[in-house]
């Protein structure tokens, strides 16, 4: 039997709100019964997008997830979209701490960590990035980096009842247009994250709560090659997701 997949379109800024809903359909009309056996599709639109998409997704297999969510769940906090909000809208997964909002955003390891306690709180399921800097990976920095946003993420997070968690090794370097890391890097972390969660939680505990996937440069030709890993099911993909000539190809390599 095959295991499960998740691939999650990270759509960025990319899109407006009615070519996204478009993009949506599209994907929703595309072998529907494939997508949801053994492959879990779950698109990430702007905020501003999430109700068109929402409605263009209705009655499929398809997921609903936001690029963000704030640590907080009401108050004044002009332009924050809180996880209550978001599960309104029927969002079931949330990016939290992607390397774009921490270098554009402020975005840090406490932030982080406090956003996924509030994502968990809610029933929602948040995909935390994770993933190094060309510098700090020159610097021979990447595991040490890895191990102190990882720590801090989980840091008294409660993976108790039905919760669970999405680690996505995303380096910085490996970002599109940039190439993506070989599988044998992708290997190496996977064991590193692993071993980590291990520390914090005890044996068993990434089988059970953990899904494993790997982000930066994802496409058609290269996607399998990560999924050989027997711990990682799955791929954070941006620019491959934004268009159906180069999402298709991608979707097809792991239904078929």
């Amino acid at each position: 039997m095959k295991k499960d997949i998740y691939i999650i379109a990270n759509w960025k800024m990319q899109l407006s709100n009615q070519g996204a809903a478009d993009l949506a359909l599209s994907l929703k009309n595309y072998k529907p019964s494939l997508i949801g056996q053994n492959l879990e599709l779950v698109l990430c639109p702007s905020f501003t997008a999430l109700v068109a998409v929402s409605e263009a997704i209705r009655d499929s297999n398809i997921k609903l997830g936001a690029q963000n969510a704030f640590y907080h769940e009401s108050g004044q906090y002009t332009g924050e979209v809180s996880s209550t909000q978001l599960k309104d809208l029927g969002v079931e997964y949330v990016i939290v701490g992607h390397s774009e909002r921490r270098k554009y955003c402020g975005e840090n390891d406490d932030s982080v960590n406090r956003k996924i306690k509030v994502v968990l709180e809610q029933g929602l399921t948040p995909i935390v990035c994770l993933g190094e800097t060309p510098e700090e990976r020159l610097e021979k920095k990447a595991e040490v980096t890895i191990i102190r946003q990882l720590t801090k993420a989980l840091e008294d997070v409660d993976l108790s009842g039905e919760r669970r968690i999405f680690l996505t090794y995303e380096p910085v370097w490996a970002i599109s247009p940039a190439p993506p890391a070989t599988p044998q890097e992708v290997d190496e972390m996977t064991q590193l994250i692993r071993q980590l969660v291990r520390d914090i939680y005890g044996d068993g505990i990434f089988e059970k709560k953990i899904k494993f996937i790997y982000g930066g440069s994802v496409d058609a030709q290269n996607v399998n090659s990560f999924l050989e890993n027997d711990m990682v099911c799955g791929a954070l993909v941006g620019g491959a997701s934004l268009t159906m000539d180069k999402f298709v190809p991608l979707i097809k390599k792991l239904i078929t």
